[in-house]
């Protein structure tokens, strides 16, 4: 079997940013459920990936989270058989300046045993995978979205590049890998590479996740050689930045869940498994029985099982991946807690600086302010951006990284103090 390339391309410059900036793009030849299985899998390892050699997760619970039959193992044990063949190759700069090049696959290797997924990454991917620097990880919500492998690709590839604002310019055999169309004679013709892979991809990617992507080509002679993808943020965010379990949250079952030990994810996931009405049931049940060491652990037979299932002593191998679990929930847990201070402080920032742009705009005479509009306006090509800034002037949502950068343009230092 040939093995798939994962290209971590190198280090992006730009004037304005003085760190480098390396991006992992994943072979398009991985299938969508393989996609999802390996977003999930560095999910749950993530926050150990430094410090533990090997990672393990319930293989019913992986089968849920991305979205087949939690009985089919045959296709699970498919899917990790792909990630281990897959190899991971990255030539950037390290954080000395210097050349480094790599390859490593994807998973040092996979295990199913006794219901449970263990497996592991090799030490050098583990350390490029955990620096945000490198790889960025994907919002699960985002990606239960995706109906198509190719969309979810090229998503994945252009998301590595959300600060930068492009990907850069990708050959046209690299973009044909990337979407795991390189081989296929029909896609040699960009015609057909638009209209059956770029043009669906970019409309789902544009409904369905948290930035816009327009794709941009230059040409060699008449043929179309390169392609990049400007990036900016989707100007319904808000909405992909809602949790959408909230309500659950609001809930008494999901009160009682979490009186109960269990922990955020968990209540969260049986709710949305079994419905409020048979947790209910369940969580009488328990209430019912007397002498029960782990509560959460009853009720999870219960509700896996049924009512009256009587439960077997569980090994010290069983209650020592208990323990772990419960530990790795909750270190989940507090993940995303501080990752949604990091977005409240980023939203109080992004106010700032727009409030400190209104307060400069409107101090100026009206010929400057006219004058300024028009020299912004003329640096905006997509019709789209004109359209929203003539509305709504420095307001505009869609140009809201553009302006500010125009804005730092005109009077240096604008933002030094916003803190």
């Amino acid at each position: 079997m040939t093995d798939q390339v994962i290209t971590l391309t190198g280090a992006l410059r730009r004037g304005s940013v003085k760190k480098n900036v390396a991006a992992i793009h994943v072979s398009g030849k991985l299938t969508l459920l393989q996609r999802k299985l390996s977003n999930v899998l560095l999910l749950n390892a993530y926050d150990h990936l430094m410090t533990r050699p090997s990672h393990r997760i319930d293989a019913r619970t992986l089968c849920t989270m991305i979205g087949y039959n939690s009985n089919d193992m045959d296709t699970l044990k498919q899917a990790l058989r792909s990630l281990a063949e897959t190899l991971a190759e990255w030539d950037m700069l390290d954080d000395k300046g210097r050349q480094e090049w790599g390859v490593s696959a994807l998973l040092s290797y996979a295990r199913l045993r006794g219901g449970v997924c263990e497996y592991a990454y090799s030490p050098a991917l583990a350390e490029k995978l955990h620096d945000p620097k490198v790889f960025a990880l994907i919002n699960l919500n985002i990606q239960k979205r995706f109906s198509s492998g190719h969309a979810l690709a090229l998503y994945e590839n252009c998301y590595r590049f959300v600060r930068t604002g492009s990907t850069g310019w990708w050959p046209l055999d690299l973009f044909r890998r990337l979407m795991g169309v390189d081989g296929s004679a029909y896609y040699e013709n960009y015609k057909h590479l638009n209209a059956k892979i770029i043009k669906p991809a970019v409309a789902e990617v544009n409904k369905n996740s948290n930035i816009i992507i327009t794709p941009e080509t230059r040409k060699e002679g008449r043929v179309v050689a390169q392609i990049r993808f400007r990036i900016k943020d989707n100007p319904q965010l808000p909405m992909f930045e809602i949790d959408d379990q909230e309500g659950v949250r609001k809930s008494g079952t999901y009160a009682r869940l979490i009186g109960l030990g269990a922990s955020d994810r968990l209540a969260r996931q049986w709710i949305a498994d079994h419905g409020e009405d048979h947790v209910d049931q369940k969580l009488a049940y328990v209430a019912g029985q007397k002498g029960v060491e782990s509560p959460v652990r009853y009720l999870s037979a219960a509700l896996r099982d049924g009512f009256g299932a009587k439960l077997p002593e569980p090994d010290p191998a069983t209650v020592l991946m208990l323990r772990e679990r419960e530990e790795a929930l909750a270190s989940e847990q507090a993940r995303l807690r501080a990752e949604r201070d990091a977005v409240s402080e980023e939203r109080r920032v992004r106010t700032a600086r727009i409030d400190r742009v209104r307060e400069i705009a409107d101090a100026r005479n009206p010929t400057q302010r006219d004058a300024d509009r028009r020299m912004f306006l003329s640096r905006l090509d997509d019709e789209l951006d004109r359209g929203d800034f003539v509305r709504h002037g420095w307001n505009s949502a869609l140009n809201l990284r553009a302006i500010l950068g125009f804005w730092e343009d005109m009077v240096p230092g604008i933002f030094d103090d916003v803190a």
